[in-house]
């Protein structure tokens, strides 16, 4: 309870603080612009959201999304092929992107005097990109390379989106980020000029800046440099709600792999989709019960205690576009099988099905989850990217602000409600990793690289 306290008190601190220094501005043509004060350091995090990612792709495109980044550092009239990062590293900074289901983001990390840098080079790529043949060619090999070796390379990151994929019927969210290798064969530059043409447009995207700014100085900047660009004609996308599952799925995954590997995931709603706004907040207590720290269930019982497990973990991330998954993984130790760590996964979420958490054990999970959310206050990247993912999704970015507070108000017999609610065998698709030998890899490919999916 002290933790806790003291984590609260400096979390309302710091709240206070921020809340009178955010400021959200729309220009003409559609531009969201969102500015954070933090004025701690003479630094600022200069980020552009695009509504795009994997789940917006069909069936043909997959991995669309993922290309199109690689293609924004290609150059434009203004700009030769790789001068963006140049001008950004001549200028003191570090920039990067990432692709993500519901979308694209770009960003820099600059000394305060070089916004306009930032806000020029990514006002000029929004909408005036060079998609030329020669360089498509060659990033799609890269792309392709990429999924090698991060995914079909790497067999637990393999597993997952094999699961994935057979965890959602009808959801877009079963699209790998990367793409399937197929789609990413035959990808034309026609598709990436449509893709770009329709996503890529001040209407579609945000502008977060967070840092030792002054919010009506970035605001005339973002008019200077983004409002002349034209919005384009951005359709809402179709709903894709998941059709209801009617028992458990499984499936085997067999590829090169010195360990067998399980991986269980449960259908659960997220913020947007919660029938009751309070069921994302404890399914996020639920899921640090089973792996927050060494004295978490799935640690303290599987891996320290019956030694079933060699590693144990689970993961939930309440602040999607869709439907997604609760899930629980791991892999067992030498003496056990992977159907006896599947007996203890299931046993572990049939106790918080049956049994209410003790308040001890609720109480230092909600100061963990607490903890968390202070120390990711001190961060202006982790500010940057709360803003712009909860915008981006369809939130608005002040629901972070009630994160604690709802949190702490979970209790535990609402951690009880929504386990039996949604950790059911109608809502659960079981992967199992079953090893083949490893020297029957493909020769010249290594089998444990790599992550799941890129970042420049």
């Amino acid at each position: 309870m002290r933790v806790i306290s003291c984590c609260l008190l400096i979390f309302w601190s710091l709240c206070a603080h921020a809340e009178t220094r955010a400021h959200e501005f729309e220009l003409d043509n559609g531009l969201k612009l969102i500015v954070k004060e933090d004025h701690r350091a003479p630094v600022i995090v200069s980020q552009v959201w695009y509504k795009v990612g994997s789940s917006y792709e069909h069936d043909g495109i997959t991995g669309i999304s993922h290309v199109l980044e690689h293609m924004m550092f290609k150059g434009t009239q203004r700009h030769a092929p790789g001068e963006f990062s140049r001008i950004v590293a001549e200028n003191g900074g570090k920039e990067n992107a990432f692709t993500s289901r519901d979308y694209t983001a770009y960003y820099q990390r600059l000394e305060k005097s070089r916004l306009p840098v930032s806000f020029e080079l990514e006002a000029d790529r929004m909408r005036n990109l060079l998609l030329q043949e020669e360089e498509f060619l060659k990033e799609v090999k890269v792309v392709m390379e990429e999924r090698r070796l991060r995914t079909e390379d790497k067999p637990t990151s393999l597993t997952y989106e094999r699961h994935n994929a057979v965890a959602f019927t009808n959801s877009s969210y079963r699209t790998p980020v990367i793409g399937w290798m197929e789609d990413l064969e035959s990808l034309t530059l026609s598709d990436l000029e449509d893709w770009y043409q329709r996503w890529y447009a001040p209407n579609n995207a945000t502008v977060v800046v967070v840092g030792d700014v002054d919010p009506e100085e970035v605001l005339a900047l973002a008019k200077r440099y983004f409002g002349p660009l034209k919005p384009s004609g951005v359709a809402p996308v179709k709903p894709r709600g998941e059709v209801r599952q009617r028992g458990v799925r499984r499936l085997v995954v067999q590829a090169p792999a010195e360990l067998p590997y399980l991986l269980i995931g449960y259908k659960v709603p997220v913020l947007l989709t919660a029938e009751e706004q309070w069921e994302p907040y404890a399914l996020e207590v639920l899921a640090g019960i089973l792996d927050g720290g060494d004295s978490a269930r799935l640690t303290r019982t599987l891996v320290r205690g019956q030694q079933i497990a060699a590693s144990a973990g689970a993961g939930y991330n309440l602040y999607d576009r869709q439907e997604r998954l609760l899930l629980l993984d791991g892999t067992p130790t030498a003496s056990h099988t992977v159907d006896e760590l599947e007996q203890a996964l299931v046993e572990q979420v049939n106790l918080l099905r049956k049994e209410l958490v003790d308040s001890k054990e609720l109480e230092r999970v909600k100061a963990q989850v607490v903890a968390s959310a202070v120390y990711e206050l001190d961060s202006i990247m982790a500010q940057a990217m709360t803003i712009g993912k909860l915008e981006t999704v369809g939130l608005d970015w002040s629901v972070d602000r009630k994160y604690v507070e709802r949190i702490q108000a979970v209790s535990a017999e609402q951690i009880r409600k929504v386990a039996q609610k949604y950790l059911v065998d109608e809502r659960m698709t079981i992967a199992v990793l079953d090893p083949l030998p490893m020297d029957t890899a493909p020769a010249g490919r290594s089998g444990n690289q790599g992550g799941a999916h890129h970042v420049h």
